[in-house]
């Protein structure tokens, strides 16, 4: 049925140009003599190589000259469009009125047949089904019982700890040392100034050698010498600053050693006598407590 629908397309409508097109695109899915059809904007605008704004367009036009249906009670496959070509099908039905010997030619080619809603199922068309109104009754409801169910949750969780002020649990997990957490739950940031060596990196200090190597005083010195060194970053968590602070400490050379770390911006003058390659040469060697082979 979609030759014949095509060939009155051809041979009779008065479209031109790209709604000619789309006609004839909706005529190739006709699927029987009710000259029914189905087509999305994106597929049609596909086919005629037209954009969906022109598809749209042409669509309208064609529907004002009446060689074009849109049957909105309708819908086809994927939720498309459905349309009919009433003077195409009013054509076909002439045609098989003519055909049969026994009725007169005159009995009904003035109207177009009705649809047979039935025989458009085989093709995935079938009314639509917005009407409905259990499932528009049923989706308030929805929203209603999840909000009852959730609003005593709020509830139980503030009569619980009704006793507790709101930060309270957070606090009493917060470290003294370092203000390490805030009361949120995330870390802080402090100055270095305020940083203090705690326990456990006191500890690490002396596992690791660097209490005996720099001494009680020395080590005070380092942490003195870092805190100027430090005074004008910007804040740092906790870990971050003891983290600093050790690297620094390993670096560190016992006060009666050269120092190998120049403050920065700074330049470390040679001592007279020795250019500075051998400054540092002599430092390196001291510092790894070799012999420099001037020793008398």
């Amino acid at each position: 049925m979609s030759s014949e629908a095509r060939e009155w397309v051809w041979e009779h409508s008065s479209s031109r140009g790209t709604a000619r097109l789309v006609l004839l695109s909706i005529a190739d899915r006709v699927a029987d003599e009710q000259c029914v059809s189905w087509a999305s904007l994106s597929s049609l605008a596909k086919r005629t190589r037209a954009s969906v704004s022109t598809v749209r367009e042409a669509i309208e036009r064609l529907v004002h000259a009446g060689e074009l249906e849109q049957l909105d009670d309708l819908t086809g496959p994927q939720r498309s469009t459905v349309y009919r070509l009433p003077l195409a099908a009013k054509a076909v039905a002439e045609t098989a009125e003519d055909e049969e010997a026994d009725q007169a030619p005159a009995e009904g080619p003035e109207a177009t047949p009705a649809l047979r809603i039935s025989a458009l199922r085989r093709c995935g068309i079938r009314p639509r089904e917005v009407p409905e109104s259990p499932a528009r009754v049923r989706k308030p409801a929805v929203p209603e019982s999840g909000r009852s169910r959730r609003k005593p949750a709020p509830r139980r969780t503030g009569n619980r700890h009704s006793d507790v002020p709101e930060t309270g649990t957070q606090n009493r997990s917060e470290p003294d040392l370092n203000r390490r957490y805030s009361s949120s739950g995330g870390a802080a940031v402090i100055a270095a100034a305020e940083w203090q060596v705690d326990p456990a990196t006191h500890t690490w200090a002396r596992q690791q050698g660097h209490l005996d190597r720099l001494g009680e005083q020395g080590l005070q010195a380092a942490d003195a010498k870092w805190r100027a060194h430090r005074a004008d970053f910007k804040p740092r968590p906790a870990e971050a600053w003891a983290a600093d602070w050790r690297s620094w400490i390993a670096r560190e050379h016992a006060p009666s050693r050269p120092n190998l770390y120049a403050v920065p911006g700074k330049a470390t003058a040679a001592p007279s006598g020795m250019t500075r390659a051998e400054a540092h040469t002599a430092a390196l060697l001291a510092a790894l407590d070799e012999p420099t082979g001037t020793e008398g």
